[in-house]
């Protein structure tokens, strides 16, 4: 643990939880009224923005600061209501996020770049990882907003979620105010989102995962791009996908559904249903895999308003960030990250409630009512009447021994609260993780998605010893020495081990007699609808001039330096023809591995004018990282005059365009 820990940890001890789902109680700002608001400090990261930010700068604007740090589960819960105010006072509102890191690995930029992509946040975003502007500000606790007005003086600091209602009137009183005094500005903010340009991934950001290698399936919490993805676990084939791609709680059929962030999954003995923790929405969802419908087991869509949730019957019963689940006969075990809990829902009476913990964060064991958890992320059960969880922010792997009067105990880790982390192999209380989010059984040991230190660890569970099994330093690599890049979800299943790699937005197969590691490539997702990606771009090219007779269509790629085909992916070509121009041979779309551009097409030309349109999907990826899909979708329209003397072939070329940066 670095030193820069010290002073914010003292800090934080004084109050009584250092992430807090409700801190209304806590001590106001000492800048509350008019005290004018404390400067950023010099030579801080900024994200989302072409260049730093300062106060002086955003005179006229009412700015609201919100104090974070990204594996926080209440920090989470603030982002819908800070998009909320950001969309409804649009022109006079700017939105900071005050970066202050609980954990070492938060406070790599490169790493909250990837998190701000991921939240899908468009503010600016202020690198505050020594916490120079949270001294300056006072906070106690994630998730802290204070609320500056247009003159830059403090209106208002409050710690805790709940944000929209506490702070829309005082918002809407201060643009009244100012308005009134001719002192607000208008002008839009120079942004420069972290997201533009990046290209496309097949996976975006995948939490969870779950093999079904028995009946062919492996499926994939896509969560980033909304949906469910049930693929091939031998071939990487998309088998199917279940979801519209676009953020929302809808039932009903797979291409109409909606989920928001989906993560930890079960599956049914029978293999029929699939759960889903569906924490955006605080649902469970159930997915009839035949029937290919999706339907609400349990929550109402909206965060619970009582805290800790009331149990009660399904489906009305309000849940708080469900974020893994596990199947044991009728009780489906749910880690309810966002109350500190874990839940069970009976299926056979319908009834949803608590099965561990009180609901305050903290590192208590004991009787599972008494204990005290903190965000548990990841469950697993061994079979025998024990249940495991990792208990993301204390850092340790903790487990319930299931039945009437069950206890908590604590595997590995230090136990000691919330700021004893960091990346040691030892025996129980003497080794160190950080952050983990999923384990996994393979009926002797315990695998842990060791998430912020990049690795996947794993357990005796007779001893609590715990050893490095594959990772190390944040990336991507395959083989005997692999590299992950904070892996959030494991599933054990026929011998292997299925590791969600998320930040590397993929899936990676891990041998655990070896540790060595391979990457599932998927393909084929393009024959899915997909909303969330909105149309396909259109690029309409030059016309060209063509002669009547036998002729050729040639299709040629261009990928940016650096970059190469995925050879294990395929490329797909898809044609329409207006104006009855050409005529096609039955193989003129196709499918095909490792390409060679350009691609000749046969075909007749008859004299007229039309539009020829060719659909591409192309896989790539770079040269140093060739099982790392990107994925290229575009429509090439080219209009065409079928005439004599013209030439006997047309080309429609298309250049990959590079990533930002």
């Amino acid at each position: 643990m670095r030193w820069r820990w010290l002073a914010p940890v003292l800090a934080l001890l004084l109050v009584a939880a250092a992430c807090s789902p409700d801190s209304s109680s806590a001590e106001q700002s000492p800048f509350a009224g008019s005290t004018p608001a404390p400067e950023f400090p010099e030579d801080l990261d900024w994200l989302n923005t072409p260049r730093p930010l300062s106060l002086a700068d955003l005179r006229g604007k009412v700015v609201l600061l919100d104090f974070w740090t990204y594996g926080c589960i209440n920090c989470i819960h603030v982002i819908p209501d800070l998009k909320r105010l950001e969309a409804e006072f649009s022109e006079e509102l700017v939105v900071i996020g005050v970066h202050s890191a609980k954990f070492d690995n938060e406070g790599d930029t490169d790493n909250l770049r990837r998190i701000v992509v991921r939240y899908g946040l468009e503010h600016p975003v202020v690198n505050d990882a020594d916490f120079a502007v949270w001294r300056r500000y006072e906070v106690r606790a994630w998730p802290t907003v204070v609320l500056i007005d247009p003159a830059g003086k403090v209106v208002s600091s409050r710690a805790g979620e709940r944000v929209y209602d506490r702070f829309q009137p005082l918002v809407a009183g201060v643009v009244q105010e100012f308005e009134r005094r001719g002192l607000l500005d208008r002008t839009p903010l120079d942004l420069a989102p972290e997201a533009a340009g990046l290209p496309a991934t097949v996976l975006s950001f995948p939490g969870k995962v779950l093999a079904d290698p028995g009946r062919g399936r492996l499926f994939v919490a896509d969560t980033n791009h909304h949906r469910i993805v049930v693929a091939d676990p031998d071939s990487g084939e998309v088998l199917d996908v279940a979801g519209s791609g676009l953020p929302g709680f809808v039932d009903g059929g797979f291409a109409a559904a909606a989920f928001d962030a989906p993560q930890g999954m079960a599956l049914s003995s029978d293999g029929r249903t699939l759960y889903v923790a569906d924490p955006g929405n605080h649902a469970v969802r159930a997915l009839d895999l035949a029937a290919r419908t999706v339907s609400t087991l349990a929550g109402t869509g909206e965060q619970a308003g009582d805290y800790p949730p009331l149990p009660g019957p399904t489906p009305g019963v309000a849940l708080n960030s469900p974020w893994d689940l596990a199947l044991d006969g009728p009780r489906l075990y749910v880690a309810m990250a966002g109350s500190h809990q874990i839940w069970v829902i009976d299926l056979d009476d319908g009834v949803a409630g608590p099965a561990a913990g009180s609901g305050r964060e903290g590192v208590v064991e004991g009787p599972a009512p008494e204990a005290q958890l903190a965000q548990p992320s990841g469950l697993a059960l061994d079979g025998r009447g024990r249940l495991y969880w990792a208990d993301a922010e204390s850092s340790t792997v903790r487990y319930l021994e299931a039945g009437e009067g069950g206890s908590t105990g604590l595997l590995a880790g230090s136990g000691n609260g919330l700021f004893d982390f960091g990346d040691v192999d030892g025996v129980g209380r003497e080794a160190r993780l950080q952050h983990p989010l999923g384990v996994a059984f393979d009926g002797n040991r315990l695998f842990v998605a060791d998430t912020y230190n990049d690795k996947i660890k794993v357990i005796d569970p007779e001893t609590g010893a715990v050893s490095t099994l594959a990772g190390g330093e944040a990336g991507w690599a395959d083989g005997a020495s692999p590299r992950f890049y904070e892996p959030g979800g494991l599933h054990f299943a026929d011998g292997l081990l299925y590791v969600a790699d998320t930040n590397n937005h993929a899936v990676r197969v891990v041998d655990p007699s070896t540790g060595e590691a391979r990457t599932l490539v998927l393909f084929g997702i393009e024959r899915f609808p997909y909303s969330g990606a909105g149309e396909t771009p259109v690029l309409r090219l030059d016309p060209a001039v063509v002669a009547p007779g036998a002729g050729l269509l040639e299709v040629d790629v261009a990928l940016p330096p650096g970059y190469k085909v995925n050879d294990l992916a395929p490329f797909s070509l898809m044609w329409a023809v207006g104006g009855g121009v050409v005529g096609l041979g039955p193989d003129a779309d196709l499918s095909v591995v490792s390409p060679e551009f350009p691609i000749a097409i046969p075909v007749e030309f008859t004299s007229g004018s039309g539009v020829v349109a060719a659909g591409l999907t192309l896989y790539y990826c770079e040269t140093e990282a060739t099982q790392l899909c990107l994925v290229d979708r575009v429509r090439l329209e080219l209009p065409v005059e079928v005439r004599a003397g013209g030439s006997p072939r047309a080309l429609l070329r298309y250049a990959v365009p590079p990533p930002p940066g």
